[in-house]
């Protein structure tokens, strides 16, 4: 092979690698997740935080004087005992519903399968409360 042809083989295979490297690069920076940049993940702000700081910028953005922020404090008080009433009647019916539907399915199942039902169930709920542990972390 004359000397112009390898150099320009050799030109080729360098352009080419280049190209593969460049691209490789690219796409590595492209799917990083911005997250997973090692910055340290701020703690959630508490309910008491979020309220005091919503109060707050809503009393600033609107210029309200003391006696409309304690009217507001007192309407946010009505809401959240509403929505924890709420959350409790909602709670009750839930399990009204499920021990509705476990009678059910119960009806359904010889005896030896009602008792591979509850060791079924058994580990659903000690899955279940795990999850609900992992989400309150």
């Amino acid at each position: 092979m004359p000397k112009s042809r390898l150099s320009a083989a050799l030109y080729l295979l360098l352009v080419f690698l280049s190209g593969a490297l460049v691209g490789t690069f690219a796409y590595r920076l492209y799917s990083m997740r911005t997250v997973s940049a090692g910055m340290p993940q701020q703690p959630r702000p508490t309910p008491e935080e979020r309220r005091h700081h919503y109060v707050e910028d809503l009393t600033s953005r609107t210029k309200m004087d003391d006696a409309q922020v304690a009217k507001l404090n007192q309407i946010l008080d009505e809401a959240k005992a509403s929505f924890i009433q709420l959350n409790g009647k909602l709670k009750a019916e839930g399990e009204a519903i499920q021990n509705h539907q476990v009678e059910e399915i119960n009806t359904i199942l010889r005896p030896d399968q009602q008792a591979a039902y509850a060791v079924f169930r058994a580990e659903r709920e000690k899955l279940r409360q795990q999850r609900a542990k992992q989400l309150n972390k």
